[in-house]
């Protein structure tokens, strides 16, 4: 039986894959990431039978633009699995794209990361999609350990440090050492939750009804954690439906606006924080004072928010190199190298 499972195995691809809430990275064994696309999919309803219409970035642009008859759909939710059949076309949809038809037949080892708060019966729902999509085996790696990995942390070294990972549906903030995590706290709150806090800023104070697409385009372009020096910054126009008239309708908003807007999600990251530092023993407290906090994942993009936990923590805090692929760099490398492989579970 082995000698047959290594045929198929043969010349298949292992594959990392950083399961987001926003977007999926997949990395592929000694090519690196080779996809990147939001975690979207699009569900078309003909005559009562559902089937996928699109998947990634064609079914993201759908968003809040579809008849009655299309549904785009983000199968994950705080970085858990929602939807564990729309998930499992997703995952399969990747698989398919990055391997071909040609590899249909070959059935690759997969690592997927999960946020290190998932209880056993979401890391059971990811374990599932993924092996019914096509793996042969499936290993799990914690997110904010697949963090540090890609941001080149001394993980596997008797030092402490901490690594903060913002992403779309949550904020990890783990203190590691020696290949475990020595303290872990999982905050359901990231990129989906500064989205929502701008859209209700916004119909609060303007009574303008905007779509999610275009709360995230301000958080990209004007996200800032703290009110700008000159206490305005730049000026945004917006266009939405007006709530009173019920017309559309297009006001200017300013980056002061958008960090109160954000106040409350970046305030509770902080918070997660600061609970962290206050559980890390002693000898690793010492260690973070020098090695500082690194902040990864999408948000750590937003503008000043290293400055602002500087500020809050009296700790260095540094933006790691690349902080959007850092999670799916230091999945693809557990798979690859030895020295990382006792970070993996299985699932």
């Amino acid at each position: 039986m082995s000698f047959f499972s290594n045929l198929f195995k043969f010349g298949s691809q292992n594959m990392a894959i950083d399961l987001g809430t926003a977007n999926t990275l997949v990395y592929v064994q000694d090519q690196g990431i080779v996809l990147n696309e939001p975690s979207v999919v699009a569900i078309e309803t003909i005559n009562g039978i559902k089937r996928v219409k699109a998947v990634g970035d064609d079914a993201k642009m759908m968003m809040g633009k579809t008849p009655d008859t299309i549904e785009a759909i983000r199968p994950l939710r705080d970085g858990v699995i929602a939807d564990i059949e729309i998930a499992e076309e997703m995952i399969k949809h990747f698989i398919r794209k990055v391997h071909g038809k040609r590899n249909l037949l070959r059935y690759p080892e997969i690592v997927i990361c999960v946020p290190s708060g998932s209880t056993s019966v979401e890391k059971r729902a990811i374990r599932d999609a993924a092996s019914n999509a096509g793996a042969s085996e499936v290993h799990l790696i914690l997110e904010p350990m697949a963090a540090a990995i890609g941001a080149d942390m001394p993980v596997t070294e008797p030092v402490g440090s901490m690594v903060v990972d913002i992403g779309g549906g949550t904020t990890e903030v783990a203190v590691l050492s020696l290949r475990g995590l020595a303290y872990t706290t999982s905050v359901r709150t990231g990129g989906d939750k500064m989205d929502e806090a701008i859209v209700s800023y916004v119909r609060r104070h303007h009574n303008l009804l905007i779509g999610d697409s275009t709360a995230e385009r301000i958080k990209k372009d004007y996200g800032i954690a703290v009110v700008p020096e000159d206490g305005v910054g730049e000026t945004i126009t917006l266009k939405g439906r007006d709530l009173v008239n019920g017309v559309p309708k297009e006001i200017t908003i300013n980056q002061a606006h958008v960090a109160e807007a954000l106040s409350e999600p970046i305030g509770a990251i902080v918070e997660g924080v600061r609970i962290a530092l206050e559980n890390t023993a002693p000898e690793l407290a010492a260690d973070i004072v020098d090695q500082g906090i690194v902040l990864t994942g999408g948000g750590a993009l937003i503008r000043r928010l290293d400055e602002h936990l500087r500020e809050e923590t009296g700790l260095p805090v540094s933006i790691a190199e690349d902080p959007l692929t850092c999670v799916a760099i230091g999945t693809g490398r557990a798979m690859e190298d030895p020295i990382y492989r006792g970070v993996l579970m299985s699932a």
